[in-house]
């Protein structure tokens, strides 16, 4: 160990292992990000911003590393940009970086406040209004198709509920075996095409420099045509389906 190593400060200094714990990942992926020059001091940065290696296989390094490791992670998972792609966004200061990822949150900020609105509706107003079993608002909650009503149920959840007492009004009760758990396998089908939409839409959004008032406008105006969109392509694939079966799959 060199004489400079021995008398390096690493007081207020973070291990690696802490390093990952405060960040929320893996050492690995610590060590890979620094393998990639992702972890570099920024532009500008002054000492306290560097890392102090103290002998061949100990550092430590600056509180500062785990905001940047943080960001990295999510330009990787929220804008799906390769590492290569980062480290040179990265060099051109982070200022950049967090520019993006901040008018990424503040488009999602923005859509709920002015998505969340009007008034829930009661546990007792919910089975007047709709006629449904008990039973069935406990387990379509218990099967997270809706919430648990502690607050009551917003438009969307009234909706499914409203929607459901009709279709078993068609004849589609448990005694021909469609029952409660038949709404579950649309969420599941769903919330995947979701994700992905709600992502590609800020994705574009953020590359486009649209202005958040604006993204969120765009996003509510697209929610009913959306709606009827994904609704007449399930009646197109439902009908294909029944013609399949007709010619014997």
């Amino acid at each position: 160990m060199s004489d400079a190593a021995e008398t390096a400060d690493i007081t207020g200094l973070l291990r690696m292992a802490e390093v990952a714990e405060l960040a929320g990942v893996s050492p690995a992926t610590v060590k890979h990000y620094l393998r990639e020059g992702l972890l570099d001091p920024p532009p500008g940065a002054g000492s306290d911003d560097r890392i102090v290696r103290t002998s061949r296989n100990m550092a430590y390094y600056p509180p500062a590393i785990v905001e940047r490791i943080r960001l990295v992670k999510r330009l990787q998972e929220e804008r799906f940009m390769p590492l290569r792609a980062i480290r040179e966004l990265l060099a051109e200061g982070p200022e950049q970086a967090q520019r993006l990822v901040g008018r990424r949150d503040e488009i999602i900020e923005r859509a709920l406040s002015r998505s969340g609105g009007g008034p829930s509706t009661s546990r007792e107003e919910l089975l007047a209004r709709t006629g449904v079993p008990t039973s069935v608002v406990d387990k379509l909650a218990e099967l997270r198709v809706i919430g648990d009503g502690a607050s009551g149920y917003d438009a969307e959840e009234v909706l499914i509920v409203d929607a459901f007492m009709r279709f078993r009004s068609t004849g589609f009760g448990e005694e021909l075996g469609f029952t409660v758990y038949d709404a579950l396998r649309y969420v599941d089908a769903l919330e995947p095409l979701v994700r992905e939409e709600a992502q590609t839409f800020l994705h574009r959004m953020v590359d486009r420099d649209v202005a958040p008032d604006r993204a969120v406008e765009l996003m509510l105006a697209a929610t009913d045509p959306l709606r009827d969109l994904v609704g007449a392509i399930h009646g197109r694939v439902l009908r294909q389906e029944v013609l399949r079966e007709r010619r014997g799959g």
